[in-house]
């Protein structure tokens, strides 16, 4: 998405993730990375509410995931 290709990337984030859903499953490190790359990418897209809401599930879930403390919880 640095390229300015944000159509094309946020297909492939899009897919990953739901990929990543499935696989790992929804509270998997991995898979809430994933979620919290397409928050930010839709936020620069301007897709404000539905960015939020994927900011809100993935740090939600971090807190149960990784603990409060937890540098990755902390910079959510």
């Amino acid at each position: 998405d640095s390229q300015g290709k944000y159509e094309e990337a946020e297909s492939m984030k899009r897919q990953t993730l739901a990929l990543k859903e499935k696989v790992l499953g929804l509270e998997h490190p991995g898979t809430l990375t994933s979620m919290y790359c397409l928050a930010h990418l839709l936020a620069n897209r301007h897709c404000y509410d539905e960015s939020l809401l994927l900011y809100k599930r993935a740090c939600a879930a971090y807190i149960t995931v990784l603990g409060e403390e937890h540098p990755t919880t902390r910079a959510c």
